[in-house]
């Protein structure tokens, strides 16, 4: 257990931020998902909005902190280059 002031002060906000991180990490993780099952659908219009979509989310999260922002250009760039194979194979 924290005895210091500032040590109960910093497992107050760990609280907090854990809350916030699990919301965004799992809304990041929704459109994700959506995006992925888009892209099987073989539906393009959709699946290039839901690609979009998963993006924003991602850019949001590095924005946070929530995740590195290479993981997020490399989650991005994945969902891209399935993309594109899908637009290229129709």
């Amino acid at each position: 257990m924290a005895n210091t002031p500032s040590a109960q002060k910093r497992m107050r906000q760990n609280v907090k931020q854990r809350a916030r991180n699990k919301a965004v990490r799992s809304r990041t993780k929704t459109y994700v998902k959506m995006a992925n099952a888009a892209l099987e659908a073989s539906d393009t219009e959709a699946a290039a909005e839901a690609v979009h979509q998963a993006a924003i989310e991602l850019d949001r999260a590095a924005i946070k902190g929530v995740i590195h922002p290479n993981n997020a250009a490399r989650r991005k760039s994945r969902l891209m280059r399935k993309l594109n194979q899908t637009g290229s194979n129709s």
